[in-house]
């Protein structure tokens, strides 16, 4: 059914012109990506100045992530699910309209109440976006090419790392903090009528009623060996990022400039790593989600095993850590289609939750382990659950749906 569909959506345009079209529409699913990301983040890198702005604890700013993560795993599947018949063009467009509009109004809210309301609202946008995020960057694409298209979106994410988040940081340091959200509003904006100008209109093929779809879809083995690949490496992986400054603090002695340095290696890595994967995902996921999750476990066994006292070692390590699990979701999102065809969207849903699982697991994991005093395990702990991890990629891993 999707070769058909994508032959029948080539059809009815003119060659060139059309695909041009939509290269520049994967291009905007990748501003938008880098949007949603920066946005998420943003509220960490400014703990100190909306706390002090809005008169709450650094703890209740950094609940802004927290909720947000929660709100957005919680509704990934209802909000898709009823959004199940729309053209895709309207969803996506209207999800990055909403981002939009929640950082304009955190940027005039008058109290944490007003700025709290405005992130849940945005995250409940959040889940659909991601859930259809890399279904309709592969209708977009050429036939056989759709794990490259995911690939190119994905870019967006580890731009984010790079540069979003630093550059909203520094203008809400710079201006204020309202003037990074207003500022974060506007480009969100702008993406979401990139977005308009260029995605064609995209109906729903396939529809299987909503949440009907989803019941199927949870005894479907090969999908659910996926979500638990991901879940694993996402727990461990971000059970150690949470606290990735104090690790490099802790093995190579560095502090201020040098760790946001460290940083930079690590998305930049990431914006390497998806060039590396990106290729081979449309020939062999497995192969791909292998790559990365050997990655996981060599990185992270060096910062467990090896880096202490090593800068080299350490810079090292964080950034094969960085390519290896900024690719990691690409080679899991192509998987997720091809078991998945006949309701893609209901099936990425189900792996958005899978990794809000990973990321709210982690961090309460992490922070179990740092308040105890064993910030040393979690490197090693993240390498054990990507290990784990391969052990399912190995044993597990699904056959393409016929």
């Amino acid at each position: 059914m999707g070769v058909n569909l994508r032959m029948a959506e080539r059809a009815s345009g003119g060659g060139s012109g059309r695909s041009r079209r939509h290269g520049l529409a994967v291009a905007a699913l990748a501003s938008a990506a880098f949007v949603y990301v920066t946005a998420e983040g943003l509220p960490v890198g400014l703990l100190g100045q909306m706390s002090g702005g809005l008169h709450s604890s650094v703890s209740a700013i950094g609940l802004l992530v927290t909720v947000y993560a929660g709100v957005a795993g919680l509704a990934a599947v209802p909000v898709t699910a009823w959004m199940d018949r729309r053209d895709r063009r309207h969803v996506v467009v209207g999800a990055v309209s909403l981002l939009a509009v929640s950082q304009l109004v955190m940027a005039v809210a008058p109290n944490y109440a007003g700025v709290l309301a405005a992130r849940v609202v945005c995250a409940l946008a959040h889940g659909v976006f991601w859930s259809m995020l890399a279904p309709v960057a592969a209708r977009l694409a050429p036939p056989g090419r759709a794990g490259r298209a995911t690939a190119m979106v994905f870019v967006g994410n580890s731009l984010a790392l790079v540069a979003g988040i630093p550059i909203a940081s520094a203008i809400g340091q710079a201006a204020g903090w309202r003037v990074a959200m207003a500022a974060m509003g506007a480009v969100a904006a702008v993406s979401a009528g990139a977005l308009w100008v260029t995605m064609p209109s995209l109906p729903a093929v396939g529809a299987r009623q909503g949440l009907r779809a989803v019941k199927g879809l949870l005894q479907d083995r090969g999908l659910a060996a996926l979500c638990a690949i991901t879940a694993l490496a996402v727990i461990g992986h971000f059970g150690a990022y949470t606290y990735i400054t104090s690790l490099i603090r802790r093995d190579a002695g560095l502090a201020g400039f040098a760790v946001s340095a460290v940083l930079f290696v690590y998305g930049a890595a990431g914006v390497a790593g998806i060039g590396v994967v990106g290729p081979r995902v449309d020939r062999s996921p497995r192969q791909a989600a292998a790559l990365c999750v050997g990655g996981l476990v060599v990185a992270m066994g060096a910062l467990a095993l090896v880096a202490r006292g090593s800068v080299v070692v350490t810079v090292v390590a964080v950034g094969v850590w960085g390519a290896a699990f900024t690719a990691f979701p690409v080679a899991l999102q192509t998987a997720v289609l091809r078991v998945a065809p006949h309701a893609a969207d209901a099936a990425s849903a189900l792996y958005v939750v899978a990794f809000q699982i990973g990321i709210g697991g982690g961090a309460l994991v992490g922070a179990a382990l740092v308040a105890g005093g064993h910030l040393a395990v979690l490197p090693g702990l993240g390498a054990l659950l990507a290990l784990a991890a391969g052990a399912v990629v190995a044993l597990r891993w699904p056959a393409p749906a016929g």
